[in-house]
């Protein structure tokens, strides 16, 4: 634990870089995850599947849950989900 408030505000800014940094990876992360749905979304109509699938979805889920290790917990991963794939449904490629 810092000592003094001046090593606790540089202690801060250093965990704001670093959250900013991995704020940078999610969001290189959600569009290749975005340009792979776009991918799948053009092939569906080829392999006679609707565009939504609520069976996949809780599949990912599923996933989400399985491979979380904490501190988020498997509700918090879900919700945040929930928006990410609402926002994938909505995009245009």
């Amino acid at each position: 634990m810092p000592d003094t408030p001046l090593e606790a505000q540089q202690r801060i800014a250093e965990l704001r870089a670093q959250m900013d940094e991995l704020d940078c990876q999610l969001v290189k992360l959600l569009n290749e995850r975005a340009a792979i749905a776009l991918d799948i979304r053009t092939l569906k109509p080829d392999a006679n599947l609707g565009l939504y699938d609520p069976k996949r979805e809780e599949e990912i889920f599923a996933n989400l849950a399985r491979c979380n290790e904490g501190p988020l917990y498997a509700e918090n991963l879900r919700e945040i989900y929930e928006a990410i794939l609402h926002v994938m449904k909505e995009l245009r490629g």
